[in-house]
């Protein structure tokens, strides 16, 4: 056995949770830092069920070499043995701010035995072992056979704390995990103004030298949140809160006006596109703005099939420049 393999480190377990990156699990909201501000989630079961999820389901065990040696190596199948996925952070810049936890089936035993093999590092906190980046600075613990969390290291602590001192997310916080999770397969909740948050690396936001009417747009926005629901048609939803009534019919013309830009330019370069960009709606409900987006499933499998080659060169070329 390779004394190199990434597999077995905790940054490979942040990873794999992240990448599952995802209906809200108590037990997981209750380990979830009570500063939260941006919340995420995904259930597993019921995306594996989708025509989308049967079928990645599928490439992901027939293609991918690297997560048939994990579960070779640990008994641990990500598509077959994780069940619900949850991501925390409180977007404040630097310090401890982001937990991925999972409910699932581990052999936590014969996972932590094989990293520590390895040569992975490793602490015992409160009677949990924490395995460790060769940094120390990030870990992965399993709680038990059923729950896993991931994250920096203070983060991680911090949950394992939680497990008998709770400190709840705020109602309100609660009550619109709730409302998402209920009714998306995948799901996100912010619950503070975009320009607060500290994003990761690589996450654009509003694109230089954009116009100062899209700039105060998204500076109104006070929360939002979104969710993806899986079928024959995946269906996306939006819903941003702004301060004004006035404004959120602002951000709603403005979204209106990049959605017919995007039909025009599709129209000449990507008609596959231009088929799907009808059903975009963005509307104005009193303080809230509206998105709604329906794809074919066929349409996303067939991108995934074609991956980033197929983007149109003008796309990437932006993402390059923000990334």
């Amino acid at each position: 056995m390779s004394m190199k393999l990434p597999i077995l480190t905790a940054a490979t377990l942040v990873a794999v949770f992240a990448e599952l990156l995802p209906a809200a699990d108590p037990q997981l909201l209750n380990l979830v830092m009570p500063d939260a501000k941006v919340l995420a989630g995904v259930n597993v079961d019921q995306a594996k069920t989708s025509p989308l999820g049967q079928y990645l389901l599928t490439q992901a065990q027939t293609q991918d070499q690297h997560l048939q040696q994990i579960v070779t190596l640990t008994g641990f199948d990500p598509t077959r043995d994780i069940h619900e996925l949850l991501f925390a952070s409180t977007g404040a810049p630097g310090g401890p701010n982001g937990l991925a936890l999972a409910r699932g089936t581990f052999d936590a035993a014969r996972i932590q035995a094989l990293a520590q093999t390895a040569g992975a590092t490793s602490e015992v906190y409160k009677d949990i072992t924490i395995l460790e980046d060769p940094k120390q600075t990030h870990g992965a613990a399993f709680l038990d056979g059923k729950l896993a969390v991931a994250g920096d290291i203070a983060s991680v602590k911090g949950a394992i704390d939680r497990q008998t001192l709770a400190a709840p997310l705020p109602a309100a916080v609660i009550v619109q995990v709730n409302q998402w999770s209920s009714t998306e397969d995948a799901w996100v909740v912010v619950t503070v103004p975009p320009s607060s948050l500290h994003p990761p690396a690589g996450v654009p936001g509003a694109p230089a030298g954009a116009p100062a009417a899209m700039q105060n747009a998204l500076q109104s926005i006070q929360q939002s949140a979104g969710g993806v629901k899986f079928g024959t048609q995946i269906v996306v939803t939006g819903q941003a809160q702004t301060d004004t009534a006035a404004n959120a019919t602002s951000l709603a013309g403005v979204g209106q006006f990049l959605v017919s830009l995007a039909q025009m330019q599709a129209q000449q370069k990507n008609p596959q596109l231009a088929a799907v960009l009808p059903s975009l709606t963005v509307t104005a409900s009193g303080n809230s703005v509206n998105v709604s987006l329906s794809v074919p499933e066929t349409v996303v499998e067939q991108a995934v099939k074609a991956g980033p080659k197929a983007a149109p060169q003008s796309i990437q070329r932006g993402t390059r420049r923000r990334l």
